[in-house]
């Protein structure tokens, strides 16, 4: 859990809507005012639930060759949830809809080597998938995690604020507010790492959980994770909620751990998470041209995607986890996200 001083940190670093200052609770002292009308004493308020639960399901197709399949239609596919049929109320290929797009970077030591590789590749792929109803933010991870370009639609501003990007391994590289905002995390306490799951967990609930349409998070880290607050469960919770779809390219000399005596387990906590947000893993070890040949599959990806929305059957508001699954005929491979959470009625999410 975040310390009380971080959380404070955390909110004081977000963006907020116009006149959202003006939001915030009145003083204590404050007589409260209303200027609604009075009700007779014997009227009722009655309370109406609007279903809005349409679920939003983001997918790609692959034949058995690996190829993306282009031509799907919806009497091909079945949705389930729990294992009960759905009835899909659209079905459409959706390569010009608005992409929002979080790009991580990891600037933890073990990536010194691999920065320069990352930064290149990186601001090559967002000049070629941004489009001009798109928007992206970058962000860094390491000891901090921190905003280094908020939302935009200029490749050329992305790909600045990546360049400016450096190695940390130490307590902050630069002032500011701790969390997205910038600037240093606290270093007293617990000794922080590379704070993967928590770069995750922030971009997914402070920056997208509001946007709407396709949202993805590509992540460039060796999948190692020291010191973050929120485990992988919870980074995990936190897209899936906000449906997001989280790509890793997994580029990491897992040699130099082997030769340093260190544990590896990155790989298989990059799986995890990109399979259960619907997005995918690529390993490139650290070879600039599969790093290349990574971003290329991914801007594929994005721009082959269909969706499927359906109403669910289950229509109970309790927060739960209700599990998703697709076919589309033999042969054919469906990635999507492995889930969602279900509105919870008595707290309105």
């Amino acid at each position: 859990m975040l310390s009380r001083i971080r959380v404070a940190a955390l909110l004081l670093a977000l963006p907020l809507p116009a006149g959202a200052w003006g939001q915030l609770a009145p003083s204590p002292d404050a007589s409260p005012v209303s200027n609604a009308p009075a009700l007779p004493p014997d009227q009722s308020v009655a309370t109406f639930k609007v279903n809005v639960n349409l679920v939003d399901v983001f997918f790609n197709a692959r034949d058995k060759h690996g190829e993306l399949v282009p031509h799907l239609t919806r009497n091909e596919c079945t949705i389930r949830e729990d294992g009960v049929p759905q009835t899909m109320k659209s079905f459409e290929a959706e390569t010009n809809l608005p992409l929002t797009l979080g790009i991580l970077l990891d600037t933890s030591g073990s990536q010194q080597d691999v920065l320069p590789l990352e930064q290149q590749a990186g601001a090559e792929f967002l000049r070629d998938v941004l489009r001009p109803q798109d928007q992206a933010f970058l962000a860094s991870f390491d000891v901090n995690v921190d905003l280094l370009q908020d939302f935009t639609n200029s490749p050329r501003e992305l790909a600045d604020a990546m360049n400016k990007a450096q190695i940390n391994t130490a307590g902050g590289n630069g002032g500011g507010l701790p969390g997205l905002g910038g600037g240093p995390l606290p270093t007293s306490g617990d000794p922080k790492g590379t704070l993967l799951y928590d770069a995750i967990y922030q971009s997914a609930t402070e920056k997208l959980s509001q946007q709407t349409g396709r949202k993805a998070l590509i992540i460039l880290t060796d999948g190692q994770d020291e010191g973050s607050d929120h485990k992988i469960g919870e980074a995990i919770a936190a897209a899936q909620r906000s449906n997001v779809m989280v790509y890793v390219i997994l580029i990491a000399d897992v040699g130099g751990y082997i030769n340093a005596g260190m544990g590896y387990y990155g790989y298989s906590a990059a799986k995890q998470i990109s399979e259960q947000t619907g997005g995918h893993l690529i390993d490139v070890g650290n070879n600039g041209r599969k790093l290349t040949a990574a971003f290329q599959q991914i801007s594929d990806e994005l721009r082959s995607e269909y969706l499927a929305t359906y109403t669910p059957s289950n229509t109970k508001l309790d927060g739960t986890f209700r599990k998703i699954s697709m076919d589309c005929g033999q042969g054919i491979k469906i990635q999507t996200r492995k889930g969602y959470y279900a509105p919870n009625g008595n707290s309105g999410q």
